[in-house]
């Protein structure tokens, strides 16, 4: 293998650049040349790709976002669509792709390796939801970000003596929300995989309340709904003063922790060295602190499972 390409695809997250900079330079290392396709799957049909030499991710490794940025394609999602797509990387020479997404993204990943193209996907996301890895690229700094923002938010909390409900990114995963509610001794977390009662949440808050509690935090996966309209749930079965944040896209921003930087460089070279070895269609992880990859169908028809261990500290930890 002589050429490879490289993109990101779907939603941003901080660790992407790390990624990309160990790819172009892993490969170069072992005397393979690198092409970064820009706006993900849409790049590669519109043939938006362009060769990488070790000084075009110089000095990328500390800052968040994608420098080969990223898109949503549906035309990518058709047979014609992924057919120009192949076209386009043979043209060029590229033998093989490193896919750095979410589900989406391994799941045209997925379809390239199907059509003989072969293909390795990293996980880069902060929602954490990728079966197959301990951590995907993103989580990491996402979650820094939230408990910077809940520490600052319980201060404000405490001054005013409020509940305050805060919503956190997540769509159908809650890691998000349990490990920063967790890491930030929040009095309720709600998330999608785990059933709640507003009965419950009610109880406890009126509990605390009742010893002397003067404020709550309340932590809402936004898979699970709105946090404005939990907080005005509350505000009205509570008839306590609930105020509403939605952290929003924050989330996704800002410079990568040093432990996004170092998962992101180790899972980015890991997948070229799977190309070199003439393997595809896998999906790269992190399992106990070990490089680990895993066939990338079986990744798709996995479910995200929440740390059931952690979920019940959190409870036992809130009463």
């Amino acid at each position: 293998m002589k050429k490879i390409g490289v993109l990101t695809s779907g939603g941003d997250s901080p660790g992407m650049n790390a990624a990309i900079r160990a790819v172009v330079r892993k490969a170069i290392y072992h005397g393979v040349e690198v092409y970064g396709i820009n706006y993900g799957y849409a790049g590669l049909i519109n043939n938006d790709i362009h060769k990488l030499e070790i000084g075009d991710v110089g000095d990328i490794i500390h800052r968040g976002g994608t420098m080969l940025y990223t898109a949503r394609c549906e035309e990518f999602k058709t047979p014609e669509g992924r057919q120009t797509a192949i076209d386009h990387l043979n043209a060029i020479g590229i033998q093989g792709l490193v896919v750095i997404g979410g589900d989406g993204s391994f799941r045209g990943a997925e379809k390239l390796t199907e059509l003989g193209f072969p293909t390795i996907g990293i996980p880069g996301t902060i929602d954490n939801d990728i079966p197959g890895t301990d951590f995907t690229i993103g989580f990491d700094t996402a979650l820094n970000t939230v408990i910077d923002a809940i520490d600052k938010i319980r201060d404000t909390a405490t001054s005013h003596e409020r509940t305050y409900v805060i919503e956190v990114m997540g769509r159908d995963a809650g890691d998000l929300a349990l490990w920063s509610g967790l890491a930030d001794g929040a009095e309720t977390i709600i998330i999608p995989e785990e059933s709640y009662s507003m009965t419950d949440i009610v109880k406890k808050l009126r509990r605390g309340h009742e010893r002397g509690k003067k404020h709550s935090i309340i932590v809402v996966a936004e898979g699970v709904g709105s946090g404005p309209e939990f907080g005005q749930k509350i505000q009205e079965e509570t008839n306590l003063e609930t105020r509403v944040t939605v952290l929003g896209h924050i989330q996704r921003g800002g410079s990568p922790t040093a432990y996004d930087r170092v998962l992101a460089s180790r899972l980015g070279a890991h997948a070229v060295e799977l190309l070199l070895d003439g393997k595809q269609g896998c999906a790269v992880g992190i399992r106990n602190n070990k490089l680990v990859h895993k066939d990338i169908t079986q990744v798709l028809s996995e479910t995200h499972e929440i740390d059931q261990e952690m979920y019940r500290l959190s409870q036992e930890l809130s009463i």
